[in-house]
């Protein structure tokens, strides 16, 4: 039979967070920044309060909107060649997090500032791997203006990989950029609409409090369907309430509120009920990602999501060590494994350490291998009369002949790769064997894999009217100015950092 899911909520207690969180939105509310988000609620039956810009929002509007989420979807390469589903029963892997550094052993610090060079090497090394199956903007190059930084990387993925990709949804300029240039790419927006390519990322801020840029981004993600991932970062303690009850609840108000948003944008557009929340801790007022906790809240939300049949995205492979030390081993391994039992469908943060703040291309590939140990884990042990195999234990106990075992037995030619997990980076070798190959530890043998991967990479090939096309679209996002993009946007200066700027908004 297959591994059992964790649950660290009973029928009873889902109830009772279900509850709780209608308690929240229709009595406390949630804070929306953003006017137009404002009046189109308001429209819909929602209690707005101009003044604290708290919305009030009805039950009814509440349990109708949960119920137009679709509880699959399909996330296609620019090509359309290479997709995969997201369901409520699946696990995929991939990438996320915003490293503005990179491992470099060579620095005497140990890492370095990310550039475009090191983006581009994590878009072809995920595109290569056989559990990721989406990359995202993980590796912001600091050598590219942060106005024109979306329309950059867009350019590198259609250049470097054969699948998905996934970028925050940083206000409506830059999102609507993201689409116009995936429109270009993929021929239409017909086209983009009908078979998804980007992962959008949504993050209410917590406590109750959906920011304008987030929501503005929103707002394009959903009108043209692209799957957005609506996930807290609350931390118990300090955002949240202490108690993990408290800050599950919370951002369970805080997720519907994302998605009701969503399907008012548009009806039916897919999204993730996300998570990425952890607890404070005590002694230094961090964030403590790698934590035992990151892995209950983690998993609470699998049962929430479950609950309300919409695929859920939670963190993986998450760290708070500083370098690739054990620490960074087991904290990674046991958010990924407690996140795979739990049945989080979409599991991120691939190739990440120091709480996502820096890249690893060398974790990368280990991340990978990690995943298949833990699809073969989620397999289980299947029993049945080929499995338990009584002749071929017969006939090797009874043999006589000198030198029978299973190694040679036809039972073991047939089952062997369905039922064992054959490593490629880790070492099963005596030590005599791994002396005379080098002596590498398992960060050394990644980088060699890395490598290779890099050296034999073809990438995809761009007509050249798509590339003349993307090519003019970046002088036309370089041209804009900051000034421009807030007003658009209706930021106030000094509000936040922005990552995009001017365009003519196309109604959808």
């Amino acid at each position: 039979m297959k591994l059992k899911r964790i649950e660290v909520l009973s029928s009873d207690e889902i109830r009772a967070i279900n509850s709780s969180t209608l308690t929240i939105l229709t009595k406390v509310g949630i804070k929306i920044d953003s006017p137009s988000a404002r009046t189109l609620l308001k429209k819909n039956g929602a209690e707005v309060d101009n003044n604290s810009l708290y919305i009030k929002l009805p039950e009814s509007l509440i349990k109708e909107k949960l119920k137009e989420v679709p509880d699959s979807f399909k996330l296609h390469g620019p090509d359309g060649k290479f997709n995969f589903e997201v369901n409520t029963t699946s696990t995929q892997f991939a990438t996320i997090g915003t490293p503005v550094k990179i491992y470099d052993p060579s620095n005497k610090n140990g890492v370095r500032k990310t550039v475009l060079a090191d983006t581009i090497k994590q878009i072809r090394i995920v595109d290569s791997l056989k559990n990721i199956n989406c990359s995202h903007v993980d590796v912001w190059p600091n050598d590219i203006n942060y106005l024109s930084l979306h329309a950059h990387c867009i350019y590198q993925w259609v250049h470097n990989t054969r699948k998905p990709y996934g970028l925050g949804c940083l206000g409506r300029v830059a999102s609507q950029d993201m689409m116009n240039m995936a429109s270009i790419i993929v021929g239409s927006d017909e086209e983009l609409i009908k078979n998804a390519r980007f992962v959008g990322f949504m993050n209410p801020t917590s406590p109750l409090h959906l920011p304008q840029l987030m929501t503005n981004g929103l707002e394009i993600f959903a009108k043209y369907k692209q799957p957005t991932i609506i996930a807290p970062e609350a931390l118990a303690g300090s955002t949240a309430p202490v108690t993990l009850a408290g800050l599950i609840t919370q951002i369970n108000a805080e997720i519907i509120g994302g998605i009701v948003l969503a399907q008012l944008y548009n009806s039916g557009a897919p999204v993730f009920f996300g998570t990425v929340s952890t607890i404070t801790d005590m002694k230094s007022g961090n964030a403590a990602l790698g934590s035992i906790e990151t892995g209950l809240i983690t998993t609470a939300i699998a049962q929430m999501a479950r609950y309300y049949s919409i695929p859920s995205r939670g963190p993986g492979g998450i760290t708070d060590s500083k370098v690739l030390d054990v620490q960074c081993g087991f904290e990674r391994l046991q958010t990924l494994l407690v996140s795979a039992q739990a049945g989080i469908n979409y599991i991120t943060c691939a190739g990440t350490y120091e709480e996502t703040l820096i890249e690893a291309l060398e974790l990368l590939v280990i991340d990978d291998e990690l995943a298949d140990i833990i699809k073969r884990l989620l397999k289980g042990v299947n029993v049945n009369e080929d499995t338990i195999g009584l002749d071929v234990i017969e006939k090797v106990a009874l043999s006589q002949k000198k030198g029978v075992n299973y190694l040679g037995e036809a039972h073991t030619r047939k089952f062997m790769k369905d039922e064992l997990f054959i490593p490629s980076l880790i070492d099963r070798n005596r030590r005599s064997t791994w002396r005379k190959k080098g002596s590498k530890d398992i960060i050394a043998r990644a980088g060699v894999q890395v490598e290779k991967i890099l050296q034999s990479f073809n990438p995809p090939e761009v007509e050249n009217e798509i590339e003349t096309k993307l090519l003019n679209y970046i002088k036309e996002v370089e041209s804009r100015t900051l000034e421009y993009y807030k007003k658009v946007e209706g930021i106030s200066a000094g509000t936040v950092s922005l990552p995009g700027t001017e365009i003519n908004v196309k109604d959808k």
